[in-house]
């Protein structure tokens, strides 16, 4: 108890000198309730100091405030029952506090890890994209009370990372009054019904969607899904992607159409001259067929899962380049954590009125394709 006194003592003398920086929780003593980590900061509302709780689940977060006396009460009935280990940061030395198996506690003392006070504004808790719609029950994410199904969470995470890149990609383009988008290889959906919610009802966005998917179960269901839902402007075709032959793409997006699915999307994005293209290539097997069997000088490719990475990265880098040729601006860039999902990258081209310089990108692919032997990339064999 008396080092449990000590660790309350320090962090009301941080709080009255002005040196508090936050209290972290974590090693939660049972993994099954769904509660990682506890984060505590000091604010100020209403004039006043309280010290706001965040707690981060599994699936969210949840903030709660409480003043400075109810804090100790609330923090006590944490680290009796929740948490093993409690870090205090101040500005003049950090506080951690341990409790054992047997239930002995120790504190030890530690430089400091900061140098300056977070501010004490009164923020939101991080806005989340896809609100708790009828689509994301529909689609299994949620359960009938609106909450995230543990087993799906690392998908409303990649649906949330997704929203994110879009509203920055479109914060930067200029499209037109009427956005007419085409997601190719749509599969189940996810992205599809997530971005159709947050442009059009959301952001309020004149925007018509349409989702082409190969297989007739899956058209069949994101169908009835978007009627239920009253998603008028949202539609999915049952046509392969070198089929379907639009007269207008504004912004096209193929995410983990596999092989080289994602090189016939980005040829009908090229072809329609869309101010947007965005792609999450997968599977990279052209290449990697190409020069099966073939000896490699670079030793790096020697070994089996360097070289399928190292294939990857010379695929995507021509298509980025191919790309480049056509008037686009590329960029590679990590979608999601690799914790959340293995495909993890995404290729986006934006339209640009800047003349590539066509010369030195030929002399790039050829580079490359005469590095690796190379004899031809799928999408240069269909745009030509």
């Amino acid at each position: 108890m008396k080092e449990l006194n000590t660790f309350f003592d320090a962090i009301t003398n941080s709080i009255s000198k002005a040196i508090f920086v936050k209290i972290t929780l974590s090693k939660p003593a049972n993994k099954n309730d769904g509660l990682r980590n506890v984060y505590i900061r000091l604010i100020t509302l209403k004039e006043q100091q309280q010290l706001s709780f965040t707690y981060r689940y599994q699936t969210n977060d949840q903030v709660k405030n409480y003043s400075l006396e109810e804090a100790k009460k609330v923090l006590q009935n944490l680290l009796n029952s929740s948490f093993k280990i409690a870090t205090l940061f101040t500005l003049e030395e950090d506080y951690s506090l341990r409790i054992s198996k047997k239930g002995e506690i120790s504190v030890f003392k530690t430089h400091p890890s900061f140098t300056n006070k977070p501010p004490e504004n009164h923020d939101l808790p991080k806005k989340k994209r896809a609100e708790l719609g009828k689509y994301l029950h529909l689609l299994g994410i949620t359960d009938e009370n609106g909450v995230v199904i543990p087993k799906m969470a690392d998908k409303f995470k990649q649906i949330n990372k997704y929203l994110e890149i879009i509203e920055s990609l479109l914060k930067s383009t200029d499209l037109p009054k009427n956005i007419a988008i085409v997601d190719m290889g749509a599969g189940k959906g996810y992205l599809t019904f997530a971005l159709y919610d947050f442009l059009v009802n959301q952001k309020k966005i004149a925007a018509t969607i349409t989702g082409i998917e190969q297989r007739k179960e899956l058209v069949d269901f994101c169908n009835e899904t978007a009627k239920a839902c009253g998603f008028e402007k949202l539609a999915f075709k049952c046509q392969s992607i070198q089929e379907y032959n639009p007269k207008k793409i504004d912004i096209l997006i193929a995410l983990h159409a596999c092989d080289t699915a994602t090189d016939d999307a980005l040829s009908k994005g090229i072809a329609a001259k869309a101010t947007l293209i965005i792609t999450a290539p997968c599977c990279h097997q052209q290449i990697r067929q190409q020069l099966k069997g073939t000896e490699q000088k670079n030793p790096i490719l020697k070994y089996g899962i360097f070289k399928e990475r190292q294939f990857e990265m010379v695929t995507d880098t021509i298509r980025a380049l191919i790309l480049e040729k056509h008037h686009y601006n590329a960029s590679i860039f990590e979608f999601i954590s690799n914790e959340h999902t293995r495909k993890n990258i995404m290729l986006v081209g934006a339209k640009s009125t800047k003349k590539p310089q066509l010369e030195e990108i030929d002399k790039k692919i050829a580079s490359i394709k005469n590095e690796f032997g190379i004899t031809q990339h799928y999408l240069e064999k269909i745009l030509s």
